[in-house]
């Protein structure tokens, strides 16, 4: 067997849309994965399916494995030939002992790369309103880490720092609080130079406290603090509420579950994001197209025989162009057919391929699809309805009692996903989640399969896209909201409305 290759990578301070373009490339090809506690939900929420996943997560004071352990397996996963990604929080080589575990791959013979993270020293701040540097201000940034083991004094040189007069970023400081800020005091330090502690950054966790060094202390007792957090010092820390940008977007501080599909999810968590949430995207159920599927067979050899093909979803249009390229067909074969649509979302798979609609209801749902396409159906005309193996049956009802021959084809399987690295009900238990999106009835099955026996569901807030997939939150007694229009913008502007 020949011998893996380890990947150290930076996974950046919270937020997804701060991981790295190569950072998510190297970890989609991961066979092992081995993470930190600080890798942001959004980016462990990437991790293959197919990857096996070792959690080393380090917290203060509790280790789930000592450095010398987890460097011991990165070098045994590698010799077992393993593509190995060591996913850690931030940036690998600033205080993340990405240096002690080259060491040993070195020793070792192993092949390795780094993969640069974006740092929370740069970024926490930013997301604050504090620029680390300004002219007017300052004219050096120092990083320091505040982490002293127990019992031990700090050993930081706080008579040098106060005399660069620069920004001061101390990492992994909480606990350390008052020591820090008594001995930049007690190194000729100002009392009333600003200071700021930052919870939490980049995420919707994110809490920012500004005093001065003399002040802090105190006030993170009245006001609470969580880890993790950075403690910034320096003049600029006073720009943090004219600049400050991140809260003012409608969903900053809200955490919302996106449910969809894996493959139809970007859109949804994409547009939630601009508006400022952090999305923890847990695709609750897959597709899986039926092989060998003799009836959809038979059914492209007659396509030319079609007055309708009628599309209830995105992955059906997918599918069926699957299918059709199986059968060595091409859309001249659609010249006789008209389209029907349920949505937009399956309106524009559909113009992705040269195709446009010729109907598609008011009301995005299999119901009244059957009603409208009901309408402009004779009597005797042939509809083909390729879709999940789990379909609305009012619609084809309504197509029947309209006179129509329907060819009801199930194309895909909706099956129910699990994930083993975000634990989804301690998520639920801590208060963390403020809102899930659910896009279809089997979206919300997929999540009570995924959290079943843990989550107290009266507490969930669900919003929903349309009735039937109300109807199906309801059924659990979670807190229900319905979109005004079964559209992805629609069910934005909800979650914003449940924030309010």
């Amino acid at each position: 067997m020949s011998t893996g290759k380890v990947w150290l990578v930076g996974a950046g301070p919270g937020d997804v849309g701060l991981f790295t373009l190569k950072g998510r490339k190297v970890l989609e090809q991961a066979e092992v994965v081995v993470y930190d506690a600080l890798v942001g939900h959004g980016v462990l929420a990437m991790i293959p399916q197919n990857a096996r996943c070792i959690d080393v997560g380090k917290r203060a004071g509790n280790h789930t494995l000592p450095q010398e352990q987890i460097n011991q397996v990165l070098l045994e996963e590698a010799q077992k030939g393993n593509r190995v990604v060591r996913l850690k929080g931030g940036d690998p080589f600033l205080f993340g002992r990405g240096g002690e575990e080259l060491e040993l791959l070195t020793a070792n013979g192993i092949d390795y790369e780094v993969v640069p993270g974006v740092t929370s020293p740069l970024s926490v701040p930013a997301y604050n309103g504090i620029p680390v540097t300004h002219r007017d201000f300052c004219s050096s940034l120092h990083i320091i880490t505040g982490h002293k083991r127990a019992g031990q004094p700090l050993s930081i040189d706080f008579e040098a720092l106060v005399r660069t007069k620069g920004t001061l970023v101390f990492l992994m400081g909480v606990t350390a609080l008052p020591d820090i800020c008594q001995g930049l005091i007690d190194a000729g330090m100002e009392t009333d130079m600003p200071a700021a502690i930052l919870q939490q950054g980049t995420t919707a966790g994110q809490k920012r406290i500004v005093a001065t060094v003399g002040t802090l202390h105190e006030e993170v007792q009245r006001q609470g603090i969580e880890t993790p957090a950075i403690i910034v010092v320096g003049k600029v820390c006073q720009l943090a509420d004219d600049f400050a940008w991140y809260e003012k977007l409608p969903l900053a501080g809200f955490k919302v579950v996106v449910t969809r599909p894996r493959d139809l999810i970007s859109t949804m968590s994409e547009k939630l994001r601009e508006k400022g949430a952090e999305v923890l995207e847990i695709p609750a159920i897959a597709t899986v197209k039926i092989t060998e599927n003799n009836k959809m067979q038979e059914c492209m050899q007659k396509l030319n025989e079609y007055d309708w093909i009628t599309f209830t979803s995105p992955t059906g249009v997918k599918v069926f162009f699957q299918d059709m390229k199986e059968c060595h067909m091409d859309i001249r074969k659609l010249g006789n057919c008209k389209i029907a649509a349920i949505g937009n979302g399956t309106k524009k798979a559909l113009e992705e391929k040269g195709l446009y609609v010729d109907l598609m209801p008011e009301i995005f749902d299999g119901d009244s699809l059957g009603k409208a396409l009901a309408l402009e159906i004779e009597a005797g005309q042939k509809v083909l309805l390729p879709r999940a193996r789990i379909g609305n049956q009012e619609l084809v009802q309504h197509l029947e009692k309209a006179g129509a021959v329907v060819d009801d084809v199930a194309t895909y399987d909706t099956v129910y996903e699990k994930q083993s690295v975000i634990d989804e009900a301690a998520q639920f238990k801590k208060g963390n989640i403020d809102c899930v999106v659910f896009t279809s009835a089997s979206t919300v099955k997929g999540f009570v399969e995924s959290v079943s026996g843990d989550v107290d569901f009266t507490k969930v807030c669900a919003a929903c896209i349309g009735k039937q997939t109300k109807a199906a939150a309801d059924a659990y007694g979670m807190k229900t909201y319905m979109a005004d229009r079964a559209t992805i913008d629609s069910l934005v502007d909800l979650v914003i409305k449940l924030k309010r």
